[in-house]
Order: structure tokens, then C-alpha cells, then sequence
């Protein structure tokens, strides 16, 4: 278990510092008190099991290796969820002229959406990560989707672990509805975007105008009446 420390190290510190700087694009964004492409960000590195599993995929030996750094992209992954389906690309354009990564390979499945339904779009990136023994450049795996898209990848990857990814017929036939239907509520959002941003920029006004003219106690006692 000591080497897969030593090589997951590198990993682990590169989802700490992505997270922290993929943040700093929402923060950026409200500090200009506009719309921010940014709802959340959640990262993870892949479990040994899970490492494991993608060995036995792909016929390699589970050691930690070159060869599995390159073959397997998403041991460092992160998520980067957003409202509407547009502030996807203006994530990919940002990402795109960042200095401190690199991307050298896009999956568009939003667009081009895989048979079960599954909609997300797929960053893959060279991340230098700076270490005691010097520079170590891993690959990760951003993934940029809606709220709508990732409660049901969620939903999706959980059927998956419970019928070990051979899914009932008429499971697999209502998550590709469900699919359908989760995209159609982001087109609707889409259409009704600009009134759903001023509702929210009306919103945070009013709720910070009010904490300054009644504080927080006056706040509370406002909503009891």
C-alpha cells in the first residue's frame, strides 16, 4: 500500500489545488456582480478498487506504473456543475486560456449524448504538480454539466453499482426518459435564463440590503410575522 501512496499522492494534492482554483472562477464572477458559469465543484480521486477494476478492463497489471498514469485519465477527477446548459461553454472557453493546465483532449457528450442517456461534457488536462522530489505532470479529468445532468448521472451510476452494470431492460428504458426529460427542463431553463439571473441578482440585493438595514436577528423576526 506504501508505493500506491507515494503514486496517488501527486493526485490528491492536484484535486486540492484545482478545487481551490476552479472556486476561484465563481468568486471572480461575483466579485463583478455578474452571472456565474460556476454553481458548485466536487473532486475525488479514484478509489484502489476502482483502479483496480479499470485494470481488469483493460488487461494491464494493478501496479502503480507509467503505463496506468497514462491509460487511466480520471484518477484525479472533478466536477464542475452549472445552471444552464450555455454556462457550460463558458467554463470549456475559460478553461481553455488558463496558464496552469493544459487541456489536450474534449468529449462532447452533451452534444453527441452516449446510449444510456448520459449527458456531460468531458475535459481531459496535464496538471504540473509541484513536489519535494520536483515537478510531476498527472492528467485529470474535469467534468462540466448541469444540475439536472449530474442528479442524474448520480441516480445512474448508483443502479449501476446496485445491478453491477447490467441494468433491467425496463430500468435502462425509463433512465433513458428520465435523461430525455432532465435535458428538456435545461432547454426550458435555457429559454427563461436572463429572467431566472435578474430574479437572483434582484434576490442577493434585497438580501443584503436587508442584513445591513436590520441585521440578521431583524431578518429572522421579519420572516416570523
Amino acid at each position: 500500500m506504501g508505493q500506491w501512496s507515494l503514486f496517488l499522492q501527486p493526485y490528491k494534492q492536484a484535486v486540492d489545488e484545482l478545487k481551490i482554483k476552479l472556486k476561484g472562477i465563481r468568486s471572480q464572477y461575483e466579485l463583478e456582480d455578474v452571472h456565474t458559469p460556476v454553481e458548485f465543484i466536487t473532486g475525488r480521486v479514484k478509489p484502489l478498487a476502482s483502479i483496480y477494476d479499470k485494470t481488469l478492463e483493460r488487461e494491464m497489471v494493478f501496479e502503480p506504473s507509467e503505463q496506468l498514469a497514462e491509460e487511466i485519465q480520471d484518477i484525479a477527477g472533478l466536477r464542475i456543475m452549472c445552471q444552464f446548459v450555455d454556462d457550460i461553454a463558458t467554463i470549456v472557453a475559460t478553461l481553455r486560456k488558463r496558464n496552469d493546465l493544459e487541456v489536450i483532449e474534449e468529449r462532447d457528450y452533451i452534444s453527441h449524448k452516449k446510449p444510456s442517456g448520459y449527458r456531460s461534457y468531458h475535459i481531459i488536462i496535464k496538471y504540473p504538480v509541484q513536489t519535494i522530489h520536483g515537478e510531476v505532470t498527472i492528467l485529470a479529468e474535469i467534468q462540466i454539466r448541469t444540475l439536472a445532468m449530474n442528479f442524474w448521472a448520480s441516480i445512474e451510476h448508483s443502479l449501476n453499482y446496485k445491478y453491477e452494470g447490467e441494468l433491467p431492460t425496463e430500468i435502462s428504458h425509463r433512465l433513458e426518459r428520465a435523461a430525455e426529460a432532465a435535458f428538456r427542463l435545461d432547454e426550458e431553463m435555457s429559454l427563461i435564463r436572463d429572467e431566472v439571473k435578474d430574479a437572483q441578482m434582484y434576490f442577493s440585493a434585497f438580501k443584503e440590503t436587508a442584513n445591513r438595514r436590520y441585521g440578521n436577528s431583524g431578518m429572522k423576526e421579519r420572516r416570523l410575522k
